[in-house]
């Protein structure tokens, strides 16, 4: 709608007849129309303000990605529609133009983009400009965010890979010749049988110890960025679970960890290596273990069943980890726990987890536990199609 026109029919409205006043009106609504119907196509999220911050207009792509309809936004504010968000931050002036990102966690979690800029009015007679009134421009960017962690996630393999590849070459090859040289020392002090000998035998001991302890550490780089290829077989994962748990039970009696199992009886057998699972499982265990104090605690397992997904939760009563450290937790060397470590576990326990075509899920909070969760497809989606319905079926392997 051009202002000019609005201009020319306020400047004639005495002269106008009841006729031409009803053309005149029924082209404004016709273009009201039109620009509603432009605005409800678009796939952005768009809400107009007016200048006390009420609500005049809600797209129905803002309805959707807010759970809002538009009998109950008209006529209210932003902090009503949307309790936790203050309209200030959104309009620190008239003239601003904000861009900020939130997360919503209603109707789903969403990663979104709102963008808020002032709405304009021409007022003829002073020829200026003056604020009416603003509008949000909301964008989904959940997939873009995703992408760009994975990607970031990505150069952080590959630049883990090319400090693995020169610490196997640099470290590898002279800890091999130190740990045989201490080896031959270690034989020929066998042989001696004086106090000096004892002594030198426990320094032997403590640089063998150091020895291993880096050799570990450059298995573990090793193990995080290799390619590795799972040899799958049907498994039953309360099975492999079971086995984890026996297995470190001397390791768990040490610390006084109790473990509770809560193992649902309908857990369907799925195609998984079991040695992977049960490395990732270890690691997720003894990070339970070590996270509780010294009096130890309990970590409970249990595992469930939905009509598409196996999963499997591990939960401790130890310190939680803080939202600083949770932004980080998939990091290279970064470790929270109080005893050493290389902070690579979590790295390789995810990927062990998504090359089985799972994800992986953390949640803690300080001073109450931490809570690891993994979830595996039931059933191989290795393709689907998107219906007109946007519905996604998926093809089985017959129809390949």
């Amino acid at each position: 709608m051009k202002s000019s026109f609005i201009d020319k029919v306020l400047a004639r409205l005495d002269n106008l007849s009841s006729r031409q006043v009803e053309v005149v009106v029924d082209r404004l609504a016709r273009e009201k129309g039109l620009l509603e119907q432009v605005l409800e196509a678009l796939q952005e999220g768009v809400i107009l303000f007016d200048s006390d911050g009420i609500t005049m207009f809600i797209n129905q792509a803002a309805e959707n990605l807010f759970g809002l309809s538009e009998q109950s936004c008209i006529g209210k504010s932003l902090a009503e529609l949307l309790p936790g968000l203050d309209w200030s931050k959104f309009s620190p002036d008239e003239a601003s133009v904000v861009s900020q990102d939130l997360e919503v966690m209603y109707p789903e979690k969403r990663t979104l983009n709102i963008y808020s800029a002032p709405i304009r009015d021409t007022i003829s007679v002073a020829e200026v400009m003056e604020v009416s009134g603003r509008v949000l421009l909301i964008r989904d960017i959940t997939v873009l965010r995703e992408e760009t962690e994975q990607s970031i996630e990505s150069e952080r393999f590959n630049a883990l890979t090319l400090l693995a590849a020169g610490v196997a070459h640099e470290i590898g090859n002279p800890l091999n010749s130190l740990g045989i040289q201490l080896q031959l020392l270690k034989r020929k002090l066998n042989n001696v049988q004086n106090e000096d000998g004892g002594r030198m035998k426990s320094h032997l001991e403590s640089a063998q110890a150091e020895i291993d302890r880096l050799d570990n550490i450059l298995k573990d780089f090793l193990h995080a960025i290799r390619p590795t290829h799972p040899k799958r077989e049907a498994s039953d994962l309360n099975e492999i679970l079971t086995k984890t748990v026996n297995g470190m039970e001397d390791e768990l009696a040490g610390r006084k960890t109790q473990i509770r199992l809560d193992l649902s009886n309908s857990v369907a057998e799925l195609s998984l290596d079991k040695g992977q699972i049960r490395q990732a499982l270890y690691n997720v265990i003894r990070n339970a273990s070590q996270s509780m104090s010294a009096e130890g605690g309990e970590i409970s397992i249990l595992t469930k069943v939905t009509e598409f997904e196996v999963s499997l939760h591990v939960k401790d009563k130890g310190g939680g980890i803080s939202p600083e450290e949770m932004g980080r937790i998939y990091e290279p060397f970064q470790s929270s726990k109080k005893e050493a470590g290389t902070g690579l576990g979590l790295l390789i326990v995810r990927r062990i987890i998504r090359e089985h075509g799972g994800e992986m899920k953390i949640e803690s909070e300080e001073e109450e536990g931490t809570t690891v969760s993994f979830y595996f497809p039931r059933h191989d989606q290795r393709m689907k199609l998107l219906g007109q319905s946007d519905d996604l079926i998926e093809l089985s392997a017959s129809t390949s």
